[in-house]
C-alpha cells in the first residue's frame, strides 16, 4: 500500500493546522516532521513545541525525522510531545541498535535513515529491528532540492534484502518527490512517499496531494 507523508517543511507555518488538514483531505496519511539542528545538517527547523501543537491539530501519525546530533538525548522528549514514528540517521548514531531500541521502548515505530552517499549494506545488522527505512533522495538540510536518481537502486536493494530475509520493514523515500519522479521510486519499491514542495508549494495541498497519489497509484500498476 502506497502512503503519502506530506512534509511540513514546505508548509505555511502561519496556517500549519489548516495546511495539514488540507493535505489529509487530499489523501495524506502520515505527517512528516523534519527536525534539523544546524549541526548534523546545515539548517535549523523545528522542535518539540511544534510537534505538541500538531498533535492537537491532527489524528494522523507524526513521523519525526531527526536530522540531529545526539538523537538519544531528545527521543524521550519527542515521544512525550506526541510523535508516533521516529527515524534517526545511520551516519550520526554511534550505537544504532541501542538507539532504535530506545525508540521502541517508548512504543513508537523506529526508523533508520541513510543519506545519498551511505550504502544500504551499512544497515545489514539492524534490518531485523527497524519498522521502516528512509532513503534520502537528496542531501538533507533543505526542501525543494532536485531528486537524485541513485535512490531507486537503493530502494530496489532494500526490497530485495527484505524478501530474501523474510522481514517486513517498510521503505520510505524523501527528497525531490514530485509528479515527474514519483513513478520511478514507486516502481523501485517505495511505499511511503515524503513530499513537501509537491504538496504545499503550489497553494492547494488537497489538490496536489491527490495528484501525487494518483501518479503513484498508476505507477504501481506498471511495477514488474
Amino acid at each position: 500500500m502506497i502512503e503519502l507523508a506530506p512534509s511540513i517543511l514546505s508548509a505555511d507555518f502561519a496556517h500549519l493546522a489548516e495546511q495539514v488538514r488540507s493535505a489529509a483531505e487530499g489523501g495524506g496519511t502520515v505527517v512528516h516532521v523534519d527536525v534539523m539542528d544546524g549541526h548534523f545538517v546545515p539548517n535549523i527547523t523545528i522542535g518539540t513545541p511544534v510537534v505538541k501543537s500538531l498533535r492537537k491539530a491532527t489524528d494522523l501519525p507524526l513521523d519525526c525525522h531527526l536530522m540531529i546530533e545526539n538523537p538519544d538525548q531528545y527521543i524521550p522528549e519527542f515521544a512525550d510531545a506526541g510523535a508516533d514514528w521516529i527515524s534517526v540517521h545511520q551516519e550520526v548514531c554511534r550505537h544504532l541498535n541501542r538507539t532504535l531500541h530506545l525508540i521502541k521502548s517508548h512504543d513508537l515505530l523506529a526508523g533508520v535513515v541513510i543519506n545519498p552517499a551511505t550504502p544500504v549494506e551499512t544497515l545489514m545488522e539492524v534490518l531485523d529491528c527497524v519498522d521502516y527505512i528512509l532513503v534520502m533522495s537528496v542531501n538533507p538540510g533543505f526542501g525543494g532540492q532536485k531528486y537524485l536518481p541513485a535512490a531507486a537502486h537503493k530502494i530496489r536493494r532494500l526490497a530485495e534484502m527484505r524478501s530474501q530475509r523474510g522481514l517486513n520493514y517498510r521503505i520510505e523515500v524523501d527528497g525531490g518527490i514530485a509528479l515527474d519522479t514519483v513513478g520511478e521510486v514507486v516502481r523501485a519499491g517505495a511505499e511511503i512517499l515524503v513530499a513537501g514542495s509537491a504538496v504545499f508549494g503550489q497553494g492547494d495541498p488537497k489538490r496536489d496531494a491527490q495528484k501525487l497519489l494518483k501518479a503513484a497509484t498508476e505507477a504501481t500498476l506498471l511495477k514488474v
